[in-house]
């Protein structure tokens, strides 16, 4: 019987996950390429522009400055690589089953207690309801058609009234509806809303939920989206 290795997995390299990233948005970006390179100019053109500015005027301090130029064109490059990625990223979400939690998972940060995997769903048309708990309250969301969440949505909201009495309630839709909240809003809008949990009464909420909350382990929902087909891997 082969033994099994014990080495940790190797995790791709920094250019690795640069070309990745590349590859990535300019699938969607045909001009990907030129917008780069506007960004690369630009930096050096500002490099420059400060070495011929500052005084006194001497080769040495524009070249010196040429190169600072570089590094911030390399930089002004790396921050429109993540944006546009990110544009991509979330356009390839959008609609897809399990979209939702994988935002909530990755997008809220530490102050949102949350998961990627939904909390009450539909096995026959894949909506889902997930939830989300912070300073801000707990937060219900739906993904689906909103009308076919109406029965989900209310009976997360008595679950989360039964243990959790006087703590501010949020339920947001996502989609493109009347009042829905865009895949792309969604982490933004969460953290938007107004704090009114405090850090201890946050605690006990949290773990009076999780006492009442359900596995959904074997739920027909994907536990989370492939990252190398919808999210852009960031650099390290």
């Amino acid at each position: 019987m082969a033994s099994r290795s014990t080495a940790p997995e190797k995790r791709p390299g920094f250019f690795s996950q640069i070309r990745s990233l590349y590859t990535f948005t300019h699938s969607e970006f045909r001009w990907l390429p030129w917008a780069l390179a506007g960004a690369l100019v630009l930096g050096i053109a500002i490099g420059v522009g400060i070495g011929f500015l500052i005084p006194p005027l001497q080769l040495w301090s524009i070249i010196l400055w040429g190169v600072s130029g570089i590094l911030l064109g390399i930089l002004f490059a790396m921050i429109l690589l993540t944006r546009l990625s990110t544009r991509v990223m979330y356009k390839k979400l959008d609609g897809m089953p399990g979209a939702t939690g994988h935002v909530l998972s990755t997008g809220l940060g530490r102050r949102w207690v949350t998961s990627d995997m939904p909390v009450g769903v539909n096995p026959r048309t894949q909506d889902a309801v997930y939830r989300a708990v912070g300073r801000g309250g707990v937060v219900i969301i739906g993904e689906g058609a909103r009308g076919r969440l109406t029965r989900l949505v209310s009976d997360e909201r008595k679950k989360v009234s039964r243990v959790a009495s006087g703590v501010n309630v949020e339920v947001i839709y996502v989609g493109h509806e009347e009042g829905a909240v865009p895949i792309s809003q969604l982490a933004k809008t969460i953290k938007a809303l107004p704090k009114t949990v405090d850090r201890a009464t946050l605690a006990a909420v949290v773990k009076r939920i999780d006492s009442v909350s359900q596995s959904v382990t074997s739920l027909p929902i994907p536990k989370g989206v492939d990252p190398m087909r919808a999210r852009a891997q960031r650099p390290r």
